[in-house]
């Protein structure tokens, strides 16, 4: 559905440190750095989508989005914990509830959330297959 995510951030290299750890614990290699004739970016590629982080374009401070959520899909639990203390360990702050398995309308689920260094709110998700 997506074909990409670009948040604003205020010190590029914190959050590149940031994202390249969360990112890299879902095997997702390094940010590239690309400059656009205006600002820094970094993007993050996959066969299924990019994510980018960029210094905002008009020069304003970036930003978080109150009710917001970028969701990342984790392959297993593990992952996800990974995924959660890479964040933690890099400058994130942890958000909701503990990083575990929910009942929800849709099933049991696994949900991890962050808060990057922005204040950006970071989901990682898993769907174990139904039994």
């Amino acid at each position: 559905m997506f074909s990409h995510v670009v948040l604003g951030v205020n010190d590029l290299e914190r959050s590149k440190k940031f994202y390249d750890a969360v990112l890299g614990a879902l095997d997702i290699k390094p940010g590239m750095h690309h400059h656009n004739g205006v600002v820094n970016r970094y993007f993050y590629r996959t066969p299924t989508g990019t994510f980018g982080i960029t210094e905002p374009l008009n020069g304003e401070p970036a930003t978080h989005g109150n009710g917001s959520t970028i969701g990342f899909a984790v392959q297993s639990a593990s992952q996800g914990d990974a995924w959660h203390a890479a964040g933690v360990a890099n400058g994130g702050v942890t958000c909701e509830n503990p990083p575990g398995f929910r009942e929800g309308p849709t099933g049991k689920i696994y949900l991890a959330y962050l808060r990057d260094p922005d204040g950006n709110k970071l989901c990682a998700l898993h769907r174990p297959p139904k039994a």
